[in-house]
């Protein structure tokens, strides 16, 4: 039998702008790695893993120093994420990844 919590967050206004840096961090790493993904594909053939995507971050950091702020743990969640994705898609035909957007928090 599974049971589920709910718990109700109630943040200050620093942990707030913290979690909306983070979510915002992660859409963009997201976003970059999606765009890194199909451009090897249709130039290179060649499939990049979540560990291809990783060796970049660190020069993806220097690029943009605003994602120094964030932890890179959640930098790579970003990656494995969109690892999972497509692996449902090949696996499942569900849909093939989006890029996704500033309105959809």
């Amino acid at each position: 039998m599974l049971q589920a919590y709910k718990y109700r967050m109630s943040p200050s206004p620093e942990q707030i702008s913290l979690l909306v840096q983070h979510i915002h961090a992660c859409r963009f790493v997201y976003n970059h790695s999606l765009e890194q993904k199909i451009r090897a594909y249709e130039q290179e053939g060649r499939k990049l893993s979540c560990f291809d995507l990783n060796t970049h971050l660190p020069a993806l950091k220097e690029e943009h120093p605003w994602l120094k702020e964030v932890n890179s743990q959640s930098l790579q969640s970003a990656n494995k994420n969109l690892d999972n994705a497509f692996t449902r898609f090949f696996r499942e035909k569900k849909g093939f990844p989006r890029f996704k957007s500033k309105k959809n928090r």
